[in-house]
């Protein structure tokens, strides 16, 4: 079915149920980033692949709206599907919502599905179209009334995840939970963000692709706990460790009855991004709601000193694969035919062999030239590139293993270069570094930061359509909330314990694209009068390419830092590598 003949389809369920505009939106039933194949309608329905993206279809107009990361993907996948491409937060772009209100008529009806829009998403959307009596119809999925071989939800089986890698058990974190319950007043808490019960319950799953996460809702009392979960994924093992941490286990679909009688008498806390209209719809009417940012994602972005040991751990062996691959690609590239495929492949070959490894933690961006212009590049049989000895190749790869979530960006030459390659190779290195050594008063914002990265690449007129980095998950989601760096206002301080990656870039459509990533780790630094100060812990260890490094843009303080990293690199790494490696590695790290 292709994409026209799908929209033809929908416009004509929409006239059917009295609609004139109708919602995709990229997110499940639980406004997850990443989600199962079921859910991916707006990817179904249009042709574009992206994480991020919201389809809107009137009875003769459609458009995608998507971030700078997808921009290049965006127009060539939506290319001859009548689906126009809207570039979010560029000048004179309209948001989906400010659309929608501009070209439905007074009286029109918009249509979504209530399932999978959060709280805030149809909110916003209400307030946008209250002035032109435009009414809502929220009781629709209409992608699955013409999505004839949709696929089915998954069900893998959940695992648990143990104390000595989360460092906390369950019980231990319902009692933090119910701390913070006891304080907002709340009698119930609501989860759905899939990541959010995985940590809470320490369980696992294998429902989301390169996110070991369980599809379920949760409920905590001040006495109770309950998991809502397809039961044919829950073993004995798992039955029987959650009863013993207090959780009950009930079926998914009970979820919608149960809010429906809760007790009429108590305050229900939840998140009114992470919930979506359909289940703040069941809940009595007359039940208090206390609606702020979520209880469970606060208190997991602080990882524990167990958690924050085991990372170390997890990130030295996740830098040996890297430096296993790249020992590899530079013996390699010379004497066999290498693709963007086959080298994703053997890279994911070498993170298989440290011990603790899950899977990857996304699928691996492995772009050579200009395809690394696309931030978040897939190859494909069709449209790969096999490596040759000139230009830049960009690996952005990560894992997932027991005791943590890796996330790394290389860049690698792997022959001439020209000089604009270089000199944007060492901007971006230099506000890398930038940022690597901030120093920093507690109570800062990643907001804060932000310029630290970009500055060098603003002093070149040059930026980057995304943010600088994103907090990091523990065996969870590569992409947590709330920290990051980025221009976009972000009011989440800063916390010793809290994980960030720092991902400056340069893409050039056309031409390449640069980036080099590290994930950092947020500590303490010296307390003065002034105030706590903090500082960064780089925990990513891998070379950076020196061959892309004009030296004279460095300063001496840029250069004393790449020493001193290149340092920490090989003495960490040495002792996993064999004698031809560590030759190798001892000359990437040399001092300039």
């Amino acid at each position: 079915m292709l994409v026209n003949e799908k929209l033809q389809a929908l416009r004509e369920l929409m006239k059917e149920k009295g609609m004139n505009a109708y919602v995709i939106p990229s997110f499940d039933a639980h406004q997850s980033e990443y989600v199962p194949e079921h859910w991916k309608s707006r990817a179904w329905i249009s042709g574009f692949t992206g994480s991020a993206g919201t389809v809107v279809v009137t009875l003769d107009k459609a458009g995608l709206w998507t971030d700078g990361r997808y921009f290049i993907q965006a127009e060539r996948e939506l290319k001859g599907t009548g689906i126009k491409l809207f570039k979010m937060r560029q000048p004179g772009v309209p948001t989906y919502s400010e659309w929608v209100a501009d070209v439905l008529k007074e009286g029109d009806c918009l249509g979504f599905d209530g399932k999978v829009f959060s709280c805030n998403q149809a909110k916003e959307l209400e307030g946008r179209l209250k002035n032109k009596n435009i009414t809502i119809d929220d009781r629709y999925d209409l992608i699955d009334l013409i999505w004839r071989d949709r696929p089915e939800l998954p069900l893998e089986k959940v695992y648990i995840h143990e104390e000595k890698y989360s460092g906390k058990s369950t019980k231990e974190k319902l009692n933090m939970v119910r701390e913070e319950m006891n304080k907002k007043g709340a009698g119930y808490y609501l989860l759905s963000s899939l990541d959010d019960i995985a940590w809470l319950f320490n369980i696992r799953g294998n429902d989301v692709r390169n996110n070991p996460v369980t599809i379920a809702y949760a409920i905590v009392s001040m006495d109770n706990a309950a998991i809502f979960i397809d039961s044919r994924k829950v073993t004995d093992e798992v039955r029987y460790f959650l009863k013993e941490n207090g959780v009950d286990v009930k079926e998914y679909e009970e979820i919608g009855n149960t809010l429906k009688n809760i007790d009429k008498g108590l305050s229900v806390f939840y998140d009114p991004n992470k919930i979506s209209r359909w289940l703040h719809e069941c809940m009595p009417k007359n039940n208090k709601k206390v609606q702020e940012k979520d209880i469970v994602m606060l208190l997991k972005t602080i990882k524990n000193e167990t958690e924050i040991e085991n990372l170390r751990k997890c990130h030295v062996k996740d830098s040996v694969a890297m430096v296993k691959f790249l020992y590899w690609l530079d013996n390699t590239i010379n004497k066999e035919q290498i693709t963007e495929i086959s080298a994703t492949d053997k890279l994911e070959g070498f993170r298989k062999q440290q011990e603790g490894f899950i899977g990857t933690s996304f699928d691996t961006i492995a772009a050579y030239k200009d395809h690394a212009a696309m931030m978040h590049y897939k190859a494909t049989e069709e449209n790969q590139y096999t490596l040759g000895t000139e230009g830049m190749f960009l690996v952005d790869s990560g894992g997932q293993y027991l005791d943590g979530t890796t996330d790394i960006t290389r860049t690698i030459v792997l022959g001439k270069i020209t000089e604009e390659e270089k000199r944007d190779f060492t901007y971006v290195l230099k506000g890398h570094i930038a940022l690597c050594r901030a120093k920093f008063l507690h109570g800062v914002t990643g907001t804060n930061l932000d310029v630290l990265a970009r500055l060098p690449l603003w002093e070149q007129g040059i930026d980057y359509k995304c943010g600088t980095g994103h907090g990091v998950g523990f065996l969870l989601s590569v992409h947590e909330a709330p920290q990051r760096f980025s221009i976009e206002y972000n009011d989440t301080r800063l916390d010793k314990g809290m994980v960030i990656t720092n991902e400056p870039g340069v893409y050039k459509e056309g031409k390449h694209g640069i980036r080099t990533e590290n994930v950092l780790l947020v500590a303490e630094d010296q307390l003065t009068d002034s105030g706590q100060f903090m500082k960064f812990e780089v925990l990513s260890y891998c070379p950076i390419d020196l061959d892309g490094v004009e030296s004279n843009l460095l300063t001496d303080i840029e250069k004393d830092w790449l020493n001193n990293y290149h340092k920490d690199v090989y003495e960490k790494l040495y002792p996993y590598l064999n004698d031809e490696e560590k030759e190798w590695l001892k000359r990437e790290t040399r001092e300039i």
